[in-house]
């Protein structure tokens, strides 16, 4: 069964961000700490989780597959480094979701081997999130990559801001992922409002 995205995937790196955004409308939100203590990241998804709850929000656990099990989370987020020392099966048992993170056509065939249940591509402009060793893909990689995909939804990841929206959709992407274009907002809610309202659904 193919799983349905929100066409706006925030991405954070903290509860807090999520107890600020989440609120005006988000739907789907990806925790994404980087080498935290045990402690602290399984206090941080835990928040998170029981505010995307309230909310009706989907949380996705970027990397730590076990914690997002214990906790009960909607999807886990693999980057490919990830992939291989990950518990696939593992998660699949748990009844969580598999995201998995993908750059060229090889990660992409790796990718597909685990039957992700959506596949992210990116950077597709360039980005200040972190040094990527990948060129920019633009947009004629989008359509490349949702036609060996399939019906599984594709999310893109990089430089993206509500102007280059549907360009983005256009091309064939089914979700938009968003980190810096927000958090470095300097009114993340009121960029928020606009991601929100350059992804909704056209009537």
């Amino acid at each position: 069964m193919t799983v349905a995205l929100d066409r706006f995937y925030l991405i954070v790196d903290s509860a807090a961000w999520i107890r600020r955004l989440v609120p005006l409308g988000v739907k789907l939100v990806q925790l994404r700490i980087k080498d935290p203590p045990e402690n602290v990241l399984r206090h941080e998804v835990a928040a998170a989780k029981a505010l995307c709850r309230r909310h009706g929000c989907q949380l996705v656990v970027n990397d730590h597959w076990q914690v997002a099990i214990d906790t009960g989370c909607d999807f886990v987020h693999l980057g490919q480094g990830d992939l291989a020392n990950a518990d696939v099966a593992a998660i699949r048992r748990a009844g969580l979701r598999l995201g998995v993170s993908t750059h060229d056509h090889a990660e992409l065939y790796r990718a597909l081997l685990h039957d992700p249940d959506y596949v992210a591509l990116g950077p597709v402009y360039p980005t200040v999130l972190k040094k990527m060793p990948w060129a920019p893909q633009g947009l004629e990689r989008i359509g490349e990559w949702k036609e060996m995909i399939g019906a599984r939804p594709l999310v893109a990841i990089g430089g993206l801001n509500p102007e280059r929206l549907p360009g983005v959709f256009d091309a064939g992407a089914d979700s938009a992922a968003v980190v810096t274009d927000i958090t470095l907002n300097p009114d993340p809610e009121a960029r928020t409002a606009e991601w929100l309202a350059a992804t909704r659904v056209p009537a």
